[in-house]
């Protein structure tokens, strides 16, 4: 990573979105209700945590969700806005942990950890060509 913009515990960013006919529970496939979906509001904390090494990534470089651990606490309806959060808690190398968060405007509505690794593209793209065997 760089180290002009060194990933340092407490840096955080965030990430938004309006709830809409696409990324309810129902047009996902994760439940039947017209609510914010669970995976969408994952999604959002991935963003979230995405923005935050944006500055800190070198040419070549990007990072993977490696492992998360969330909790939905409250449902949002069609129309609600939703503001993520990821907040970088340690750096290990090239591993990142945040603690994500997210609400609408009647308050938190998930909460939990998210790990991210720091990848060098065109190695991580060639091994995921290995793959395919």
């Amino acid at each position: 990573m760089n180290g002009t913009t060194e990933m340092v515990p407490g840096k955080a960013a965030v990430a938004s979105t309006v709830v809409n006919d696409q990324n309810t529970a129902k047009a996902v496939g994760s439940g039947s209700l017209d609510v914010f979906a669970t995976p969408m509001m994952i999604a959002l904390m991935e963003q979230a945590a995405c923005a935050c090494l944006a500055d800190g990534l070198e040419e070549g470089q990007s990072s993977v969700g490696t492992l998360i651990s969330v909790e939905h606490i409250a449902a949002s309806p069609m129309g609600a806005t939703i503001t993520a959060t990821a907040a970088v808690t340690s750096v290990s190398g090239r591993k990142i942990e945040f603690a994500v968060a997210a609400s609408d405007q009647a308050g938190e509505i998930g909460k939990g950890t998210h790990t991210r690794l720091v990848i060098d593209v065109e190695r991580f793209m060639q091994k995921t060509q290995e793959r395919k065997g």
